[in-house]
């Protein structure tokens, strides 16, 4: 169909400025931008070409399932991990097809916290079958470009995506999914650069860096990256000591076994009109509760979840500033839990006393000839032969260290929310400009929303962000999901 013929009779346009495109370039080929390319090949009712645009690797994978490194587990149980919201039991389902979970008991693989490399194969396979399997009834075509986009500018009504080596595709519409920054720069980091000791972006290979087993290693975080870097430490036989820091000395902790607990939230109880002081006073009263119970007050958090997205919306500016400032540590520790397994390999290296660990602000980073420094505040320096920040993504968006956004920003055709986090969108997705304007071609998804949503990480909220935006670009009629009815209980029962 050309573009500007109309959908199918019925369904509003959702889009309310543009006709329905006839090609969409999706930047990003990570969870959100295949996922998204793959909602509007399983919902399109006419015809039209998707492109997928991603820097690294196969689309689907992305950072977060692309490395095979077999310890690396999901945090979430498989049956919250679907990356479908109208089909909750469609990863169950296609894990009975692999020969090492066909017989599981279902009790078992419901709770079960899966490899993250299979979680890949998984989005792989999804892709595949919706973007590169075409029949002679494919109404989607799909194309796949690895390059880097550095710009994306109006041409003649339609889009031009600008890569990195030169050339240009041209499309109706443009969805953002270039997932998380890179960890924020710390002091002193510059002039570490090309130091043989430094681990500048803790995605990218680095086992090849560890130093001889009489060495020190330190990791500066102590959150889901850090996390990961000790299990890889673990997993090559590593045996020297190695240090953790950051300023709360916080892991995340592990899921557990919960109660019922049907007092939170209080019946009739409206969480968004609470503000955050009286929100504060009833978590910490129902935390008491459960305390008196012998039960996990993390119980609190998970039944938070479903309400977390739009209390967040429902905040001040300064209230959601200081959540972030004063609140975000200890929630994420609570929310961001790790598998047992997993957090058992960590109270391991701690009790044997191999990973040590530093409540503290470094204050400064440099080099001591063939080692680095690293200084702390109040507290004595670490000094280690290979450093790794693994301080987790910065989350200043007018910071951002992406070309493309970047170039964006400056030309106001994106802008950041309210509190700085993230992309500027619009209920539906679509991205707002600096002046305030609905963009004709952009929208946006995945962890660039932080500020609009908080919560934009996990898979259970960004299978709905990839709906919902295919459903924009569609102008389709808007499935029957709500955001509560995706976040189940990550607590085992």
């Amino acid at each position: 169909m050309p573009a500007g013929s109309s959908p199918d009779s019925g369904r509003p346009d959702l889009s309310r400025s543009s006709p329905p495109p006839a090609c969409i370039a999706v930047v990003g080929g990570g969870f959100s931008g295949a996922m998204t390319a793959v909602n509007v090949a399983r919902i399109s009712e006419r015809p039209l070409h998707v492109v997928v645009i991603n820097d690294r690797g196969a689309p689907g994978r992305g950072v977060a399932y692309g490395l095979r490194r077999p310890e690396y587990l999901l945090n979430v149980a498989a049956r919250n991990m679907s990356a479908f919201p109208d089909e909750p039991e469609h990863f169950l389902h296609w894990l009975r097809t692999r020969a090492e979970f066909e017989a599981a008991p279902d009790i078992e693989l419901r709770e079960r916290f899966v490899a993250r490399q299979i979680y890949g194969d998984y989005l792989r396979s999804i892709v595949q079958h919706h973007l590169q399997s075409p029949t002679d009834t494919t109404r989607v075509t799909s194309q796949f470009v690895t390059g880097e986009a550095i710009d994306i500018e109006p041409r003649g009504g339609r889009a031009a995506v600008r890569l990195a080596d030169g050339s240009t595709l041209t499309a109706d519409r443009v969805v953002l999914a270039t997932g998380n920054e890179p960890p924020a720069p710390l002091p002193g980091a510059e002039t570490l650069i090309a130091h043989p000791g430094w681990v500048g972006n803790p995605w990218q290979k680095w086992e090849h860096l560890v130093p001889r087993h009489d060495g020190t290693i330190a990791i500066l975080g102590t959150g889901l990256t850090a996390v990961d870097s000790i299990l890889t430490l673990r997993d090559i036989g590593w045996l020297g000591g190695f240090h953790a820091i950051s300023r709360h000395g916080w892991f995340p902790h592990a899921h557990f076994r919960g109660i019922e607990y049907p007092e939170f939230p209080p019946a009739g109880f409206d969480l968004t009109t609470t503000g955050l002081d009286e929100l504060q006073v009833l978590i910490g009263a129902h935390c008491a509760m459960l305390h008196e119970r012998n039960a996990n007050p993390a119980i609190v958090v998970d039944k938070l979840r479903p309400h977390t997205q739009r209390i967040w919306q429902s905040f001040t500016r300064d209230e959601k500033l200081t959540f972030a400032r004063d609140h975000s540590a200890r929630w994420n520790v609570l929310r961001h839990r790790i598998a047992p397994d997993i957090y058992a390999q960590i109270t391991s290296s701690q009790l044997t006393g191999q990973l040590k660990v530093h409540a503290a602000r470094v204050t400064e980073l440099e080099a001591a000839q063939d080692r680095i420094r690293i200084n702390l505040e109040e507290r004595e320096p670490v000094i280690a032969d290979l450093v790794i920040n693994a301080t987790g993504p910065s989350t200043k968006f007018t910071a951002t260290r992406s070309t493309l956004l970047r170039n964006l920003l400056g030309r106001g055709a994106i802008a950041p929310d309210d509190v700085d986090m993230g992309i500027s969108v619009d209920r539906d997705h679509t991205v707002l400009t600096a002046a305030g304007e609905r963009s004709p071609w952009l929208l946006a998804v995945g962890p660039t929303l932080r500020g609009t949503y908080w919560e934009t990480i996990a898979v259970p909220e960004l299978r709905v962000q990839a709906r919902r935006a295919a459903e924009t670009l569609l102008g389709a009629t808007r499935a029957d999901v709500s955001e509560e009815s995706q976040l189940r209980l990550e607590y085992i029962l």
